[in-house]
């Protein structure tokens, strides 16, 4: 596939605020999860919490999109320069030229369970949202999507991409395709996930919560930890002369095995990533770090090293961050995402944090430790509920 560049990029977490925050974490092994203090009853459990959103309201101009998932986002496009990045693009190509592709699992359900909790009641009976929660567009799955636009001002195809956990790495996808369509000449990708009940009590209801830390791919692992987190990158066409970070090929499948646990072979898996080594034009040896999907819940993870095994040599180093920042959901492929496009850059190569027993079912692709030194190519996995799959290759411009 033709290169995409990648003109800006930024991930706000339980981290901190922007890219040095997330290579610091990661460099100094440095987690970002806390005991559950979130709700009037927190489930007993670890969270990867942001810091700062419950101080920062929106600006009044955008008032009506109030709301916690809403904040992140914008705290998100705060940070690296992104909001510079998309006037830039607007002032290049137009406003209408620049397209925004946007991945949520939950978008603002938060928002409508407090508009339940807090119900009034009318004259006749009748219940109703309180006026500051009468808002449609904040209901909906598309009220992140709608305040990316307004925010930034862009005014292009705007488009929500809801599939579980692969939602903001689809993004990638999709973008690169409009852009070779030329639908547009640029794209803000990205997706923002926040902890809210739903989220909480829905995955413990699914026997997937852990009590602890979580342990991606240790022997002793027994389920994830929530995260929230916000991240945001703009695509354009890569150009002669270009240099930096790139999107190198992409790929995506849906197994539809069963509507939340892995193919046990992990066809689908092996399937995205065989199609994104494809689109890169570059063989499994190539790539020097893989960010695993990684729950650390014991099916998710034995299957997906399976997968990873099938496909790449002893060499790769292959981790899951979620240890760091938890598992951030519909975030989850533009935050790990980063953390690829950081290792590129930077040359740190995470591990896999809290972890310390492999399970011998995993292939020695899997790195408990951190690692550094230059790569010319790193990759990412997000794998969503209903074997909805997605893996990523970037890589660094090659001078012409």
């Amino acid at each position: 596939m033709p290169a995409v560049a990648i003109r800006a990029y930024t991930a706000t977490t339980a981290l901190g605020r922007g890219q040095a925050a997330q290579a610091d974490a990661l460099h100094a092994r440095r987690g970002g999860l806390r005991a559950n203090d979130f709700g009037d009853a927190p489930l007993p459990t670890w969270i990867g919490r942001v810091d700062g959103v419950e101080d920062a309201p929106l600006p009044d101009a955008l008032a009506g999109w109030e709301c916690r998932n809403n904040r992140l986002a914008w705290l998100a496009l705060q940070q690296d320069g992104m909001a510079a990045a998309v006037q830039a693009a607007i002032e290049r190509h137009g406003a209408t030229r620049v397209a925004a592709v946007i991945g949520t699992s939950t978008s603002s359900i938060g928002a409508s369970e407090e508009g339940y909790a807090r119900a009034v009641a009318d004259a006749d009976g009748s219940a109703r949202f309180p006026d500051d929660l009468a808002r449609p567009i904040v209901h909906t799955p598309h009220s992140l999507g709608d305040f990316v636009q307004h925010a930034t001002g862009v005014r292009g195809p705007c488009i929500t991409v809801a599939t579980a956990c692969s939602s903001s790495a689809k993004v990638f996808a999709q973008g690169a395709r409009m852009l070779q369509a030329g639908v547009a000449d640029a794209v803000l990708v990205g997706g923002v996930d926040t902890l809210c009940g739903s989220v909480l009590f829905g995955f413990n209801a699914l026997g997937l919560v852990s009590r602890a830390r979580c342990r991606p791919f240790d022997a002793t692992r027994d389920g994830l930890s929530l995260g929230e987190a916000g991240g945001f990158a703009l695509l354009e066409r890569a150009r002669d002369g270009d240099t930096g970070l790139q999107l190198r090929g992409y790929g995506e499948s849906s197994d539809a095995h069963h509507m939340s646990a892995p193919h046990p072979e992990g066809l689908g898996a092996m399937l995205a990533m065989g199609d994104a080594l494809a689109r890169a034009g570059i063989d499994a040896a190539s790539v020097g770090y893989l960010n695993l999907h990684g729950t650390s819940t014991p099916a998710n993870d034995a299957v997906e090293a399976r997968a990873v095994a099938a496909l790449f040599p002893d060499t790769l180093h292959a981790s899951s961050t979620k240890g760091w920042t938890g598992h951030t959901l519909g975030a989850a492929g533009i935050v790990e995402s980063v953390v690829a496009l950081l290792a590129l850059e930077r040359g740190v190569l995470p591990g896999t944090l809290g972890s310390e027993t492999p399970d011998p079912a995993c292939g020695p692709q899997i790195r408990f430790d951190n690692a550094a030194r230059d790569i010319a190519f790193a990759m990412n996995n997000s794998f969503g509920f209903g074997g909805n799959n997605c893996s990523l290759v970037f890589g660094k411009a090659v001078a012409a």
